[in-house]
């Protein structure tokens, strides 16, 4: 077994912009983190290769700030699973479980 996963142990961090940072801070995550542009890229990236979480939740302007080809890493990752959320403000453009499902864990889902 891999190092990662024996001391990811469940925890669980989040990343991005204070409106969804505080949210999960009163839901009692304690490893969060308020950042945007240049250090939102370096703060994912320091999580994501510590081997410290099984998962990251992060906004979807923290998944626009990562260089592609690192992004492409952290989206097929499964430890840590690495989930980006929708701001929490202006257009929110919602995605379909079955587009969530074929992102997240790989799988195709039959609509219809």
């Amino acid at each position: 077994m891999s190092k990662q996963k024996t001391d990811a142990g469940g925890r669980i961090a989040v990343v991005g912009e204070r409106e969804l940072v505080i949210g999960y801070r009163l839901l009692g995550i304690d490893d969060t983190f308020i950042v945007g542009g240049e250090e939102a890229s370096k703060t994912i990236q320091e999580l994501f290769v510590s081997g410290k979480f099984s998962l990251i939740i992060a906004s979807d302007s923290v998944r626009n700030s990562i260089p592609a080809v690192f992004r492409k890493k952290i989206e097929s990752s499964i430890e840590p699973l690495v989930i980006f959320m929708p701001a929490m403000e202006g257009n929110i453009q919602e995605e379909s479980i079955a587009a969530l499902a074929k992102r997240v864990l790989g799988i195709s889902i039959p609509t219809g």
